[in-house]
């Protein structure tokens, strides 16, 4: 066991976030998403109506006090990067070092770009040495959730840990497209597989197994040195789930951080939107009474950039052509002329025209629907201008031959299938 020398256990949260520097990671391709990430990076892509998905990771940055954030990107990152720079400059303090800093791949370490999760890290040590935190907190920019970051830094701290994972509860089935990992007593991982076609179930609870959320805690000292070690090997795959978490286990106190209802939101809500269908679920919750994500909490607000638009307006009171909306979010400047909209999130600058049905979908920005149309369980991708008399939804065979449809049932429209 690697000795390790915590000379910061003592210091108040204050303290904590402040010697602490996050890197979010938004360079991936995003493929599983489909038409949504052809043209943009998955955490540009648009969320609930008025958002990004980096959002929500950066919120939780602000809101926990964490004001010394990087962005690494890479994969189709003008639209980010543009988003960042207009939506998130007001964190900027030279005299205090802190912003958000938009971090490209630059080919650091020679002709290789990014070839995973841990060689983008390693890729920017140089920077990390600059900054002279302590601690390193490494975030996924493409999770929908809401966390406070220092509880987890108090409990690296008062664990005397050396890296924190932080892990939640998953049904088994689900697991083998996560990180597994097994506690003991004292709150240590001692096993770490990433994902195993047959996950190790929760000892409590046979249907749940304990999951990685890709949310890292490491001492600077300590990524600095496993990473520069580690990342000369030629034949590592270089990602934190597959080789570098496996093995810390028997050389430090790798410790694991289990996400509860402690957090704002009291409900440990935390979805991974990397494919249609858990995009499609996770905006479908926003659609509850209740919902599990509540993006009306002042006291945990979600930040973004976002144009001025007049609020959503619905035309026309005229039996068989009034425009409605129930059980939906409908956001600025949308429009609804004399159609209905059920169970629908509609994001801003939208337009649905007469006598069309949407019932069960997602509209993300700057989509035009026609009229006469009829869409069912069918996210409309930005920009996408639907022509008049479309039905989609109704004929599962028919719509296979020309739109991208999920395993659970989910059509995937785009500007493409129109031109």
């Amino acid at each position: 066991m690697t000795e390790h020398n915590n000379n910061y256990s003592h210091l108040p949260s204050n303290n904590l976030v402040r010697s602490t520097v996050a890197l979010v990671l938004a360079g991936g391709k995003g493929t599983r998403l489909k038409g949504l990430t052809k043209e943009i990076a998955k955490p540009a892509v648009s969320f609930g109506g008025k958002y990004k998905i980096i959002d929500f990771t950066l919120s939780n940055c602000v809101n926990s006090g964490i004001r010394r954030v990087g962005v690494l990107t890479q994969f189709m990152a003008h639209d980010l990067i543009d988003h960042l720079q207009k939506g998130w400059n007001f964190m900027t303090n030279s005299a205090l070092n802190e912003g958000v800093s938009i971090i490209p791949a630059q080919q650091r370490t020679g002709e290789a770009w990014y070839r995973g999760t841990a060689d983008a890290v390693y890729q920017n040590l140089d920077i990390i040495r600059k900054q002279k935190a302590q601690q390193v907190l490494i975030l996924g920019g493409d999770h929908i959730y809401k966390m406070d970051y220092s509880r987890m830094l108090n409990f690296h701290a008062e664990n005397g840990a050396d890296v924190t994972v932080a892990c939640i509860k998953k049904p088994i089935e689900q697991a083998s497209s996560f990180g597994v990992m097994s506690l003991n007593e004292d709150g240590r991982i001692v096993q770490f597989d990433e994902k195993p076609e047959n996950p190790r179930p929760h000892p409590k609870d046979p249907s749940q197994a304990l999951v990685s959320m890709g949310i890292y805690i490491f001492n600077t000292d300590v990524l600095d040195k496993e990473l520069t070690d580690a990342l000369d090997d030629p034949n590592y795959n270089h990602d934190f789930g597959h080789n570098i978490i496996p093995n810390l286990l028997e050389r430090y106190n790798v410790s694991g951080y289990v996400f509860t209802d402690r957090h704002p939101g009291h409900n440990a809500y935390w979805r991974d939107v990397g494919d249609l269908d858990e995009y499609y679920a996770a905006n479908m919750d926003l659609l509850s009474p209740n919902p599990e994500l509540d993006l009306y909490d002042h006291a945990w607000p979600t930040i973004t950039q976002q144009q001025q638009r007049p609020g959503a307006k619905f035309v026309f009171n005229d039996e068989g052509r009034r425009g409605s909306a129930v059980d939906s979010v409908l956001s600025a400047g949308t429009i609804v002329s004399g159609a209905e909209v059920e169970h629908t999130l509609v994001s801003y600058n939208c337009r649905v025209e007469e006598f069309s049905s949407i019932k069960d979908s997602i509209l993300l920005p700057n989509v035009v629907v026609g009229k006469n149309c009829q869409l069912n369980k069918v996210i409309v991708a930005e920009g996408t201008i639907i022509p008049d008399g479309t039905i989609i939804g109704e004929n599962p065979e028919q719509d296979a031959l020309r739109y991208d449809i999920t395993a659970n049932g989910i059509t995937l429209v785009t500007e493409e299938n129109f031109r």
